[in-house]
């Protein structure tokens, strides 16, 4: 199976969930923004959670099935549309031979993936498919999708294969096919144009003045617009250290909240640096990863802080969640009504 790129949309790579191993020889673990919804967009088409996708920023793309494919679209709405047809997210759906994706204006979020049966055959680099711009490591050729990208797909598992014919008897006229079976609603995140994004306390939180640290978990913070995958950068009241204080720099991960000396915060991304330096105020609990991800720029966000404990809680249950979907679709043979 292969898909060709006839537009290539304002930033779309290949990801998957992230190059782990290699940080000790200060290469970024990057993957997908969202791993949640590349997660999810990878079960719905039987394929393993971290096969490699495609990470679809703001403007879609426009690509060509030259064989009929299983897709899953996850994670931000951005009015995807098949042979004309709109496609709707966290579903199952059979793409016909010679069908047309394409993507319309933004709705929420900004961020979609896509994920299609036996995931992206791109060259595995350093444990990992996944794109790292900066570097020209990774994904198609080390860079964004171009025009003209052909793009291989893997052979698919029994499971996929499964799946497709489970929705042979959906298929219409033009050979769409939509399953009637969906990700639960309360599993998926709270995506929203403003979202409240629960933190616990950083390592450095002390070394804040109490108004600073006050005014962090209460304040809105605007997303500016020189940020990136590495990291965003916020806009706000400056927050301040009691005293000046030199840092050993140490081991960072997605959504540590760093201040720098201008005191305005900058939240670590997918491709964030291996370690750093500044004080660390706080660090997002990764059940709000996805929230983050699909903040657009010049958005607004707030935290807020909750307990380590709580944290785990929330981890918890995302993730039981995401074994139930998985055992719901092991057992799809049996059924193909209803949600899992």
């Amino acid at each position: 199976m292969s898909m060709i790129i006839l537009k290539p949309g304002l930033l779309t790579t290949v990801q998957d969930l992230g190059r782990y191993g290699v940080q000790q020889f200060g290469v970024i673990v990057g993957g997908a923004m969202d791993a949640f919804a590349l997660r999810i967009a990878n079960l719905l088409v039987g394929n393993d959670e971290g096969a490699a996708g495609l990470e679809i920023t703001m403007v879609g793309p426009e690509i060509y099935f030259a064989e009929k494919t299983l897709i899953s679209i996850c994670g931000g709405d951005l009015s995807p549309v098949l042979n004309g047809r709109e496609v709707p997210l966290w579903k199952t759906v059979v793409a016909p031979e010679g069908s047309l994706l394409q993507f319309g204006p933004v709705r929420l979020g900004c961020r979609a993936y896509l994920a299609v049966a036996g995931g992206i055959d791109a060259p595995v680099r350093m444990n990992s498919r996944s794109t790292y711009l900066r570097a020209g490591l990774g994904g198609w050729e080390g860079r964004a999708l171009r025009k003209g990208d052909r793009l291989p797909a893997g052979e698919p598992a029994r499971a996929s294969q499964v799946l497709a014919e489970l929705l042979a008897d959906q298929a219409q006229a033009d050979g769409v096919a939509i399953s009637r079976w969906s990700v639960a609603p309360e599993l998926l995140p709270s995506y929203t144009a403003q979202p409240e994004v629960r933190t616990i306390a950083g390592q450095e939180l002390a070394l804040f003045d109490e108004d600073s640290a006050d005014r962090f978990f209460g304040e809105t913070y605007r997303v500016k617009t020189e940020s990136d995958r590495m990291g965003y950068r916020l806009a706000g009241d400056s927050l301040r250290l009691r005293e000046k204080r030199e840092l050993v720099s140490s081991a960072v991960t997605f959504g540590t909240v760093q201040v720098p000396p201008d005191g305005q915060p900058i939240v670590l991304m997918a491709d964030r640096q291996t370690t750093g330096g500044y004080p660390k105020i706080a660090q997002v609990a990764s059940v709000d990863w996805p929230l983050l991800a699909q903040t657009n720029l010049g958005g607004a966000v707030q935290f807020r802080m909750i307990s380590l404990s709580e944290a785990q809680r929330l981890y918890l249950i995302r993730e039981n969640g995401i074994r139930t979907l998985r055992g719901g679709l092991e057992r799809m043979q049996t059924s193909t009504n209803g949600r899992v």
